[in-house]
């Protein structure tokens, strides 16, 4: 499967839309998360109101047509109902808002409550299923639940990030396939996706370690995407992302250093970020003299 991408801005209409109706509705009720190593998640939320059927409806944004799961929600004691929603159902990749449905009445947005999501950091999945499947719930701008999920076949997960005076070197782990001798990561320039540069990568079973230098970036001003072709040419691209932990945005969290040096074209900066997606990158920019 292909890794979904979405440019650096995240639209959020679905979010703007309930904020514009909040005031003609009641409290919302608040719903705590907790996360399970298999990739699976618990719903606990407060008691909705007299009910006889309740679903917690989760809705992923912007699609066409719209897609939706329903999960049954069950007492749970303390008032609370309870939704589980295991690993083996399945979730496409994006970011999926979270009501609470009572009774075939109008969905309503659930705030976050508290989220136990220990067992996600340093997560590390067998793979043997072929592919990653991640779900992150987190709050939205606007205070709501969401639940951002990824699904990776196969994953490159980025690891440890060293960055020097040259470039950067970029640790990780596959799942899903494995890598051979002519395995190398391809920096692929957004704007001009024919402008590619490439780096040898050094592999030791599924982990592997690839250096990329700036210098071979410069005269590309903008966002280089980062790509993991695990048997060279006669295999898969694989994205190279951050994903097997408890942080959904990684971009505002995970920062890097720039380094300053001379393109081409006169001064630039140059570092790595993590985008909207969790996906790696390298920014490449133009310095003001």
């Amino acid at each position: 499967m292909t890794a979904v991408s979405t440019q650096d801005t995240i639209g959020s209409r679905d979010d703007a839309r309930e904020a514009e109706r909040g005031h003609e509705q009641a409290p919302a009720p608040r719903a705590d998360c907790i996360a399970d190593s298999a990739g699976g998640l618990t719903f606990d939320v407060t008691d909705p109101g007299e009910t006889d059927t309740a679903h917690l409806l989760l809705r992923l944004r912007d699609s066409d047509p719209v897609a939706e799961v329903r999960l049954p929600l069950t007492p749970a004691g303390d008032g609370r109902l309870r939704a589980a929603l295991p690993s083996s159902v399945e979730l496409a990749e994006g970011r999926w808002n979270a009501y609470a449905l009572v009774d075939g009445g109008e969905p309503r947005r659930l705030m976050p409550g508290v989220n136990d999501l220990r067992l996600l950091v340093d997560r590390a999945p067998s793979g043997s299923r072929g592919h990653v499947s991640v779900r992150i719930p987190y709050a939205t701008k606007q205070g709501n639940l969401s639940v951002r999920a990824w699904v990776r076949a196969p994953h490159a997960e980025a690891g440890e990030l060293r960055i020097t005076d040259a470039g950067c070197t970029a640790h990780g782990r596959v799942y899903g396939t494995e890598l051979s001798p002519h395995a190398r990561v391809e920096a692929v320039f957004r704007k001009e996706p024919e402008r590619v540069v490439r780096a040898d990568v050094t592999a030791r079973g599924p982990e592997f370690e690839v250096t990329l230098r700036y210098d071979d970036l410069a005269a590309g001003r903008g966002p280089w995407d980062l790509w993991l072709l695990p048997r060279g040419d006669g295999g898969p691209r694989v994205r190279l992302a951050r994903l097997l932990d408890d942080v959904a945005d990684k971009k505002p969290i995970f920062t890097y250093p720039v380094t300053a040096l001379e393109g081409p074209d006169g001064p630039i900066e140059a570092g790595p970020y993590y985008t909207n997606d969790n996906d790696l990158a390298v920014r490449v920019r133009a310095v003001a003299v």
